[in-house]
């Protein structure tokens, strides 16, 4: 399940503590169950939400070893929060800034300095440009950093995080840290179960019209539930062993599949 009620300070208290676990994740070996408890805090004390994007922001700023254990998961939980929480407009703005300042030629919208800009690259690599074959500045003739990768994935998610019901999950947030995407089970009556890969955002309605446009989802379902002429709609149902529900077309599934973690 997902994680459960917790009882709180006062928010000092609750910011001094947060700060301490974030002072811990810096050599953490398994970072994973200590970012869940970050992103659980500031979703159970939504004022905590801009103090730790700043508190972040402090951390990605010249830090003495760039691209080390400690930089990473700094990264790795800025990635978790883009994904969950949008911060107020100007610690928004706040944020952009430090990512345009920490990779200024490698972010997605951004200038590349020949009337050009910068388009989300696939999640393992980098940035492309929008114009192939002009040339760039010097820093996008080399390979982007692990930071950079992070700050495309960062500044793409924020364009696309609305808030959520529930934190990641554990499994999330490891697919998260690799800026991958989660593979969903869709178990269809009468028919074998099918694999769908959703992202923090995706909802049931866009889930469904992924399946569908696939064309080796789509034949295979259409086919083994005899619905090649069927003017119905089709929906997802969260089962488990107290309960089946359909899942709101809005939902994302992210958070359906926290709550069975």
């Amino acid at each position: 399940a997902a994680p459960g009620p917790r009882s709180y300070t006062t928010l000092r208290d609750e910011a001094v503590k947060l700060f301490n676990s974030l002072q811990q994740l810096e050599s953490e070996r398994d970072p994973v169950p200590l970012m869940q408890g970050v992103l659980q805090t500031c979703l159970d004390l939504p004022p905590l939400v801009d103090e730790i994007y700043c508190q972040l922001v402090k951390q990605t700023t010249e830090p003495p070893a760039p691209g080390g254990q400690g930089d990473l998961h700094y990264w790795q939980l800025l990635t978790c929060m883009s994904c969950t929480f949008l911060p107020s407009p100007p610690i928004l703005r706040f944020l952009h800034f430090h990512l345009d300042r920490r990779v200024p030629a490698e972010l997605p919208g951004t200038s590349c300095g020949q009337g050009a800009r910068w388009l989300p690259g696939p999640p393992s690599g980098q940035c492309r440009c929008d114009r192939p074959g002009i040339s760039c500045r010097t820093e996008s003739r080399f390979p982007a950093s692990e930071m950079a990768k992070y700050a495309c994935f960062i500044r793409e998610a924020l364009g696309k995080t609305k808030g959520r019901e529930c934190v990641p999950s554990l499994e999330e947030i490891l697919v998260l840290m690799r800026r991958q995407e989660m593979i969903c089970t869709v178990h269809c009556p009468g028919a074998p179960a099918c694999s769908v890969a959703i992202s923090s955002h995706t909802t049931a309605e866009e889930s469904s019209s992924v399946a569908f446009v696939s064309p080796q989802v789509a034949r295979e379902l259409v086919s083994r539930l005899g619905l090649s002429q069927s003017p119905n709609l089709f929906a997802l149902y969260e089962q488990s062993r107290r309960r089946e529900q359909p899942v709101g077309s809005a939902t994302l599934l992210a958070d359906v599949l926290t709550k069975f973690e």
